[in-house]
């Protein structure tokens, strides 16, 4: 069995313990994680010894060598001396994305896990979901001849776009990142692995245009608890957070992130006191809202994403352009255009969930996890579809468009 140390025991590292627990095929055996309230709930679920339970992540990686592997799922900004420091160690890294957040931090985990020999698995989960496995097996067919133009739409959500980038963890760029990598790195990953190729060139343009001060409604308060227009307002926390209460998955998250007395009275408490009850549009956030990224290959064919908060919060949605047919997608059902016959072909994927982190993200949470350890225990690392360098590449396209979008240009990546 692989044995894990969990770095960062929030919901993302939650959700991974989880799986092991489910499959059996894996089991939590250490845990470095600050909030005492979280470490102790990992400790209790996994049978943690109390030996193997720390607060920091630097107690825990002083220590030999605890487990086969490390997730490495800590805020954003903190990746990279974890990752790096237990791939010197010998654990393989399941990693959640962003890698990073600067070039150098991810180019600096991607090293040290080849210098190592270690196994790098970045959390790129829509690639392990099965209508992308199926929509790759149809191109790869033959069946729209070859590809054109590819055009994707990831739809964060209204209210995951106020619970996580308004309100939460990711709304701010120099605390986070730019949301394009924070919420959006799935998606040009995806594109790419879509395609089979890395653009070469890339432009695009977003700006933060809704959650502003100056949008905040007439008569609104500072908190919604208190608020007297809250209940017409989309972005209503007291409305977002106590319709989680009964739901199983919405008490995971969102509502864990808010708080974890799962009642009236602790939702109300946590949205009078907490990040997550401020007024939408009076938060310290400056991360954007809207964005548009467009691609070029280098056999001339293009590709864009858009990224919106104004939306429901549905699986992406894309349009795949041929030579021979045309598919477009839902994130569940593909519908293939064959365009010598004129036919339509309907094909369920049998997608699991919707696309959330409470459901496991169409599936693909839990396909990744079962690759990465079914990979260690089979020392077969072709299990996982992408390595450190191609993660690395892929990073390398969000950050080109970050600054194509700040600089007004089209920024190319092809090597000096």
């Amino acid at each position: 069995m692989v044995t894990l140390a969990i770095i960062g025991a929030g919901l993302r590292g939650m959700s991974y313990a989880r799986r092991a627990l489910e499959t059996g095929l894996a089991r939590v055996v250490a845990v470095a994680e600050p909030d005492p309230e979280r470490r102790r709930s990992m400790a209790a679920a996994h049978g943690v010894p109390a030996e193997n339970v720390f607060a920091d992540w630097r107690d825990l990686l002083a220590r030999d060598r605890l487990a086969d592997a490390a997730v490495v799922s800590t805020q954003d900004s903190m990746h990279t001396e974890p990752a790096v420091r237990a791939a010197g160690l010998g654990y393989h890294l399941l990693l959640e994305k962003p890698m990073a957040q600067s070039e150098e931090e991810a180019a600096a985990i991607s090293a040290a896990a080849d210098r190592n020999g270690v196994l790098l698995a970045v959390c790129h989960v829509m690639r392990y979901t099965p209508y992308t496995i199926r929509l790759r097996e149809l191109i790869a067919e033959g069946r729209i001849g070859d590809v054109m133009n590819i055009q994707h739409l990831e739809q964060v959500g209204w209210w995951h776009q106020a619970h996580s980038f308004v309100r939460g963890n990711w709304r701010s760029q120099e605390g986070s990142g730019p949301m394009l990598m924070t919420k959006a790195c799935h998606d040009l990953d995806w594109i790419a692995h879509i395609k089979g190729a890395l653009p070469e060139r890339v432009s695009s343009f977003g700006n933060l245009v809704h959650f502003r001060a100056e949008n905040r409604p007439d008569g609104a308060a500072d908190r919604c608890v208190e608020c007297p227009v809250e209940s017409t307002c989309p972005y209503s926390a007291k409305r977002i957070y106590l319709d989680c209460l009964g739901d199983a998955d919405k008490e995971f998250w969102p509502l864990s992130a808010v708080t974890t007395d799962h009642t009236e009275e602790g939702v109300l408490a946590a949205l009078a006191e907490g990040p997550y009850g401020r007024c939408a549009y009076t938060c310290d956030n400056d991360v954007v809202d809207t964005q548009v990224v467009t691609m070029e290959f280098a056999d001339g064919t293009s590709a864009t994403c858009t990224v919106t908060a104004f939306a429901a919060l549905e699986h992406r949605k894309t349009r795949i352009f041929g030579t021979r047919g045309s598919i477009d997608g839902d994130g569940v059902v593909l519908r293939v255009h064959d365009f010598v016959t004129d036919e339509v072909t309907v094909i369920d994927t049998g997608a699991n969930g919707d696309p959330t982190a409470a459901t496991g993200h169409g599936g693909g949470d839990a396909a990744l996890f079962d690759a990465f350890v079914d990979a260690i225990s089979g020392n077969d690392p072709s299990l996982v579809l992408t390595d450190g360098a191609e993660s690395l590449a892929t990073h390398r396209v969000v950050w080109a468009a970050e600054r194509a979008r700040r600089t007004g240009t089209v920024v190319s990546l092809l090597p000096d």
